[in-house]
């Protein structure tokens, strides 16, 4: 026995600094180079108001009197506010940054002598920090909340209502070995949430203002070896600064990389691939070695391709090899170097569900004196990607219709913080649907995620800027576009260019200078330039709602981006004499204009819905604006899902449909959007979050879910109806009832009785039955497909509410502070139905090695903290996320509990 327990605890010790390793992400160190993600013990600390705040500031900010004002998403945006910078800024300092980003023919910034904020007391290596908050990375100081409500809120419904604004520190030790001496040592950020500017033993050593961007900052000067160091973050994330909510703090994962002297750098590989098939490929390396050392280097490189199995390991023996390259690299400068191989019958990489989605690893050696001194790995894909302005887009030889959605970046009631997990599990639902394609809104995302889109197979247009110069908030990118917009650009570029799943660089989303004319096309042509520099081989686009064919934008990118110009803005009568962006279908005129460039329509739709609402009258439209009386109730502050209803600019998802198939050389669509978001709560400004979404901000469907799934997935059999059937205040009255097939033929039942049989019609996506007359029971759908039984689906009238029954997406969770498991509970009767209007309050209680990360339930007026541990159900539902204790492994067992019903319980193992 005693043999026994000492192997148990053995056993436990070894699995406790395996997942400790993990949790460290220390890569293995090869060639001298390693990469150590440092979210751990960072300790926190937010002024309780900007009034408060210290005066270590990026650059002044003109005063602005707009405050939380109510605006269509689509309000023209104005010219910015011209000031000048004082001299007591650091913007000076931090601009150096940039220089690795800025091309050699253009200006570069020179750092200024000084040190400023050296003797503030919080970039101190002594400073008394205990008392702040200890955080992991990473972390969004806002989501916990509380939400702010009421029209004189600080923070407004547009950016969520949460308290991101602030400015707010965080500090870390580092611990850097002797043996570090001689080496570079760097921060790589890959996300701050805003105006990033960091200390090390305090000295200021750079920052970066995007609180989107991905950077790096060179410790090296600053740093001491045989100790710890000191690390001081200082982030400023000013209210009126976006359109949505932004989250606030280092809300994406924080690095330490270390290498010898010389090295690739920093996102150093570009690797491309043409004259692409099954039979062979020519890949292209275009590779840049820096040199840190102050003496000239003389090194060879050697680079190897490795296909990589399902789980991403490389396979053994490599499928080809680069030429051995010597280099002379001077001492600090850099040089770029380029070769090509050829790669006989390459696994392609392709987007699902049709093709495969085959990726390679290029691993380059940096050798000095036959020893290595670096090694790089860079991921990839070989695609062949044709861009047909009348057949749309061809992958592979295969044209792929784009089923695409836009995605804002939080994560529902997680926030800003990246977990890729959660991300995991959106992507996982929309692909369920017949999602092929995202849209990335309207930012560089998280590196991870395209990690997951590159595994997964969806196509990516990746995008950067929602403002140029012109403004849309008083405090947005407009402000630092001058200074930054190249070295953001190419940093963006630079980082994401060798995903496969990146088919298209968007620069721009409905910017300002849609309406100035030459010189709005002269801002755009300027990034575009920086674009090609850096990726000569992927399109361009940039989203228009406003620029018609014959002004001088649309010209300027390789494709044309129409935000619902393709089925025509507000065209119904009631905005005729309005001030309001009105505009005929587009489609023709666009093609007519540029026949020569394909076309896609980068946001569709923007329909509106409240998951499980029903409101009545139903519309007999197609699509129609919300309005109360018209799908909307401004009491409640909810959108009916008889998914007929958008936005004044948008359309239903029907109209959209129709419009996409008059006009077959249409690429595909992007709906706006996939899931619901926090912010811009249009059209009730009061709430918390958005009504566009095809799923809920829980991760909920909603009816239009099956609606794009019956398009999107015509080989699935399937049938959906709608509303539910518990309408006690209804008896008698007409209760309209549609329903969403992929099949091509319904007959309803109502009670055993057929109330007949309905054939889709063309530019017909949904059937009818508008004069049910309500009476308890079963609805029953019976589909066909060419004359035979496709599907089936019942709704029935519930009893009351009885229990409680929940469900996991997983039963094993890693046990390492980042994996997630997603829990829905519902509210049931005795029969395991789902009761469709319950609002039961639900507590929820865990036990074991494990923690409530947040709750949410998808009601977007729904003002509860995500992480208290209870929450109403939402029209049946509800949601409670989970995560396994750091090195805890063992039974997680969480229990959701509400008056006068049976409790849920359910057991997840963290391993």
């Amino acid at each position: 026995m005693f043999f026994i327990g000492k192997m148990r605890r053995l056993l436990f010790f070894c699995t406790l600094c395996a997942l400790m390793s993990c949790n460290a992400q220390v890569n293995q160190m090869i060639g001298g180079r390693q990469r150590i993600r440092i979210n751990n013990d960072w300790h926190f600390f937010k002024y309780p108001s900007d009034s408060l705040a210290d005066k270590l500031i990026y650059d002044v900010r003109p005063q602005t009197d707009e405050g939380n004002l109510v605006k269509d998403a689509d309000s023209k945006p104005t010219e910015s506010v011209g000031l000048k910078s004082k001299a007591d800024v650091l913007k000076p300092w931090i601009l150096p940054s940039a220089n690795k980003f800025i091309a050699e023919a253009n200006p570069r910034h020179l750092r200024p002598e000084g040190n400023p904020g050296g003797d503030f007391p919080f970039v101190q290596p002594d400073f008394d920090d205990h008392e702040w908050e200890t955080v992991r990375l990473p972390h969004d100081w806002a989501i916990k909340g509380p939400f702010q409500e009421g029209w004189d809120s600080e923070v407004g419904g547009g950016m969520g209502r949460l308290p991101s604004n602030g400015v707010a520190w965080y500090r870390k030790k580092i611990a850097v070995p002797a043996s570090d001496k001689g080496k570079s040592i760097f921060l790589d950020i890959d996300g701050a949430m805003s105006y990033a500017m960091v200390w090390c033993n305090g000295h200021l050593v750079g920052g970066w203002p995007y609180g989107y961007a991905s950077f790096r900052l060179d410790l090296t000067p600053y740093l001491v070896y045989g100790r710890d160091n000191q690390l001081a973050i200082r982030l400023d994330n000013p209210n009126y600064s976006s359109r949505w909510y932004p989250g606030g703090g280092l809300y994406r994962n924080v690095w330490l990389v270390k290498t010898n002297p010389v090295h690739v750098g920093q996102w150093g590989t570009y690797i491309s691939s043409k004259n692409s098939s099954k039979e062979s490929a020519t890949v292209l390396l275009d590779l840049k070695l820096d040199n840190d050392s102050p003496t000239d280097a003389s090194v060879q490189l050697e680079s190897k391709i490795y296909a990589l199995d399902a789980e991403g390991n490389r396979t053994a023996t490599a499928v080809a090899s680069f030429s051995l390259v010597d280099a002379m690299v001077p001492a600090g400068e850099s040089v770029q170097l380029k070769d090509s191989v050829l790669v006989e019958n390459p696994a392609l990489w392709g987007p699902s569900p049709s093709q495969t989605q085959n990726l390679y690893v290029a691993v380059t050696n940096v050798l000095k004196n036959g020893e290595t001194i670096d090694t790089y790995e860079t991921r990839f894909g070989i695609r062949d990607i044709q861009v047909d302005p009348d057949n749309g887009l061809v992958v592979n030889g295969e044209k792929i219709k784009i089923q695409g959605v836009n995605q804002h970046h939080d994560l529902g009631a997680l926030g800003s913080a990246f977990n890729k997990r959660a991300a995991e599990r959106q992507l996982q639902i929309l692909a369920e649907m017949g999602c092929n394609a995202i849209r990335l809104a309207h930012n560089p995302p998280a590196p991870e995620l395209l990690e997951l889109t590159d595994r997964m197979g969806f196509l990516v247009i990746d995008e950067i800027f929602d403002s140029w110069e012109r403004k849309k908030t008083p405090y947005d990118f407009h402000l630092i576009f001058p200074d930054w917009s190249e070295p953001d650009t190419r940093a963006f570029i630079r980082r994401d260019r060798n995903h496969p799943s990146v088919i298209d660089w968007s620069f721009g989303n409905e910017v300002g200078e849609q309406y100035t004319g030459a010189a709005g096309a002269a801002v755009a042509q300027r990034l575009v330039d920086f674009v090609k520099q850096e990726d000569p081989i992927r399109p361009t686009i940039t989203a228009m709602n406003f620029a018609k064919p014959f002004m001088e934008l649309p010209a300027v990118a390789d494709m044309i981006g129409l935000n619902y110009q393709g089925e025509g803005i507000r065209q119904d009568k009631m905005f005729e004499g309005t001030d309001r962006i009105r505009t005929a279908p587009q489609y023709e005129a666009f093609h007519a204009k540029f026949p020569d460039k394909m076309i896609i329509s980068t946001e569709t739709a923007s329909a509106f819905s409240s998951r499980g609402v029903y409101l009545f009258p139903v519309t007999d439209a197609v699509s129609s604006p919300v309005r109360d009386g018209m799908g909307g109730d401004s009491k409640l502050a909810q959108v009916s899902s008889y998914e007929l209803y958008a936005v004044d600019f948008g359309s239903s998802a029907d109209k959209v449909f129709a419009a996409q198939d008059a006009h077959p050389f249409v690429a595909g669509e992007f709906v706006w959007n996939g899931f619901d978001y926090l912010g811009e709560p249009t059209p009730y400004y009061q709430s918390r979050s958005s009504y566009s979404g095809i799923i809920d901000l829980a991760g909920f469907p909603k009816d239009r879910f099956y609606l794009y799934q019956s398009r999107w997935r015509p080989d699935y059999p399937m049938v959906h109806i709608l509303p539910h059937w518990n309408w006690p205040d209804r008896l008698g009255q007409i209760t309209p009832v549609h329903v969403f097939t992929s099949g091509d033929e319904v007959e309803l039942f109502l009670n055993g009785k057929s109330l007949g049989k309905k054939k889709k019609g063309e530019y017909e996506y949904r059937l009818r039955w508008d004069g049910v007359l309500y009476e308890p029971g079963e609805l029953k759908a019976v589909a066909y497909k060419n004359g035979q039984k496709w599907a089936e689906e019942v709704v029935r009238t519930t009893g009351d509410a009885t229990q409680l029954l929940a469900e996991a997406d997983r039963s094993e969770l890693i046990a390492d502070g980042d994996d997630l498991a997603f829990i829905s509970v519902k509210v049931a009767d005795k029969d395991g139905l789902t009761v469709p209007d319950a609002s039961n309050l639900i507590q929820f209680k865990i036990q074991g090695p494990g923690e409530i990360v947040a709750t949410d339930n998808g009601d977007p007026t729904n003002m509860k903290s995500f992480a208290l541990p209870e929450r109403e159900a939402f029209n049946g539902l509800a949601l409670v996320i989970v995560r396994a204790k750091v090195g805890e492994p063992g039974t997680i067992t969480l229990t959701a509990g509400s008056n006068g019903l049976q409790m849920a319980r359910i057991q997840i193992r963290g391993k």
